[in-house]
């Protein structure tokens, strides 16, 4: 037997040799060596990583000084002139007036948790808005007889109350909606769209409507033309583009069955309505559906901007449009309770459209009627000023008569369908703001607005021409600075503004008398017709 001290256990992992029990050895990751072999292997140093640094985030824009500057002119002008035509009292109970309106509105939780109503009365905000405007204007008016002995003063004290009322509701509620909207995120959701136009008699517009939806980018999109029995070439027109989308043609009866009738067609999970005499914004359609990632929200109201602004009449619906989208429907679409899609441009949930019934043809404003079905049904409706639609006006008095004849009219049907809104506080902001507002401007104002130009003629035949003067003044400064707001949200030019002045005389008178007149043709049960504008094909 060999000595043990020369007995090998192993061969060394570096040289191959043999290891000895008597000679140093060391082990190293399960390997022997020889002492004089093994060499140490450095330790493994964990390299550090620089320090992450933090993703560039976009500052939060700040609120435009111009509007800062404007929204405190206006407040300027408001509260001078009630300082110096009414009395502390007044002033006082406008003022808290003001500030219930403000609690109200802010305490009533996120959109998500407006429709949690049960009690089917009125809420106390809806009937604060509808009765407070009356109140505090009779308070008013009570307040100036008793100072001047003159009714004509009374009344134009109360229409400056109305004025002072509303323009304290809406002016901040935009401005901070406008706020909100330039420091959105930008997102990448585009679901499947299909994008209907309903046409009749449209030969000589609906090519470049055609051209412009096909010329927009946009990942998955459909496009469905309805021809609703056209008399002229709106068909052979619509077929050169056959190959490009899908073209249907059907018997005539009426905007609502042709639109139905598309539905039936339709793929997209979000379907996109467009006027045939609309043209359609770059990435209009893109902006459009961003609204949609909360499924809570069925439909969004595009921004709509006329595009044949010529004359006197186009300007002054040019502004109004502008004025009502930037200032008024934004503090709707702040509470989710937008009450009016426009058929010019605007996208609807197909699951929740047809859930609310879709079109009636039993009305001739079906987009009215189809809005409020919708946000009935406990949806959020909501808009965007970035997707914007061209759409062609009336450019003569006579066709801007018969379009407002019908949408006037049709306003009226859909305000009586739909007063169970008032007494149900489950819809939310529809029923304590919306609709209320709504319901207000088409019935009450244009009666306040005649009263207050009898009363303004009357006070001027008495004598009180400085009166008059002030009053015309207060109007004329507030109607100018709201317009220039309005633009300066929409970024469109502020020379638009010098029409302002219509809507304090001339253009207001218009349409007070065309909103007068179909409340009496509703009252004596005169029917509603659909009335359209002459085409001119720009």
């Amino acid at each position: 037997m060999d000595d043990d001290k020369t007995s090998r256990i192993q061969k060394c992992a570096s040289c191959n040799g043999e290891l000895l029990f008597n000679e140093k050895t060391v082990r190293h990751e399960n390997n022997w060596y020889h002492s004089k072999c093994f060499t140490p292997i450095p330790k493994y140093t964990k390299v550090k990583k620089p320090p992450k640094l933090p993703k560039r985030t976009q500052k939060p824009k700040r609120i435009d000084p111009y509007l800062i500057v404007l929204t405190g002119l206006i407040f300027a002008v408001l509260f001078t002139t009630a300082y110096f035509m009414f009395s502390t009292l007044t002033l006082i109970s406008i003022s808290a007036a003001a500030v219930v309106i403000f609690i109200q509105l802010f305490s009533s939780g996120p959109l998500e948790t407006k429709y949690k109503y049960k009690r089917r009365i009125p809420s106390f905000f809806s009937l604060f808005l509808m009765i407070s405007p009356f109140v505090f204007g009779t308070l008013v008016a009570i307040d100036g007889y008793s100072l001047w002995q003159s009714i004509s003063k009374s009344i134009l004290l109360w229409g400056l109350t109305m004025t002072f009322w509303s323009t304290m509701l809406f002016i901040p509620l935009s401005v901070y909606s406008k706020y909100k909207e330039d420091n959105q995120k930008e997102s990448k959701y585009f679901p499947s769209i299909s994008i209907i136009i309903p046409a009749y008699n449209e030969e000589k517009i609906i090519a470049n409507t055609i051209e412009g939806l096909l010329s927009e980018d946009y990942p998955e999109k459909e496009i469905v033309m309805v021809n609703d029995g056209s008399t002229d070439k709106t068909l052979e027109v619509a077929n050169k583009y056959k190959n490009q989308i899908k073209i249907l043609s059907k018997s005539n009866g009426g905007k609502a069955t042709a639109m139905n009738y598309a539905l039936n067609y339709c793929s997209g999970e979000i379907i996109v309505v467009v006027d045939a005499d609309t043209i359609i914004g770059v990435g209009s359609l893109k902006e459009l559906v961003q609204g949609f990632q909360s499924e809570k929200v069925a439909a969004i109201a595009g921004n709509i901007k006329i595009r044949n602004v010529s004359n006197w009449i186009t300007g002054c619906q040019s502004l109004e449009y502008i004025a009502s989208i930037q200032v008024i429907r934004r503090v709707f679409d702040y509470f989710g309770a937008i009450p009016i899609v426009p058929g010019a441009l605007g996208a609807f949930r197909k699951s929740a459209l047809m859930a609310s019934g879709v079109y009636d043809k039993s009305t001739i404003v079906e987009d009215f009627d189809c809005t409020l079905k919708v946000a009935k049904a406990g949806y959020i409706v909501q808009g965007t000023v970035k997707a914007i639609a061209y759409t062609e006006a009336p450019n003569t008095i006579r066709d801007f008569i018969k379009q407002r004849k019908r949408w006037y009219r049709g306003n009226l049907q859909v305000y009586k369908r739909h007063i169970d809104i008032l007494r149900n506080p489950r819809f939310g902001f529809l029923q304590r703001l919306a609709f209320p507002f709504m319901l207000l401007s088409a019935v009450i104002m244009p009666i306040v607005g005649v009263l207050v130009l009898a009363s303004t003629i009357l006070t001027a035949l008495q004598g009180e021409i400085i009166f008059v003067v002030q009053t015309i003044v207060f109007f004329t400064c507030l109607q100018f600075l709201v317009s220039l707001l309005a633009l300066r949200i929409d970024g469109e030019s502020p020379k638009l503004a010098a029409l302002s002045i219509f809507s304090v005389f001339g253009y207001k008178q218009l349409l007070d008398f065309l909103l007068i007149r179909a409340i009496f043709e509703t009252l004596f049960k005169r029917k509603a017709t659909w009335t359209s504008a002459k085409r001119i094909g720009i």
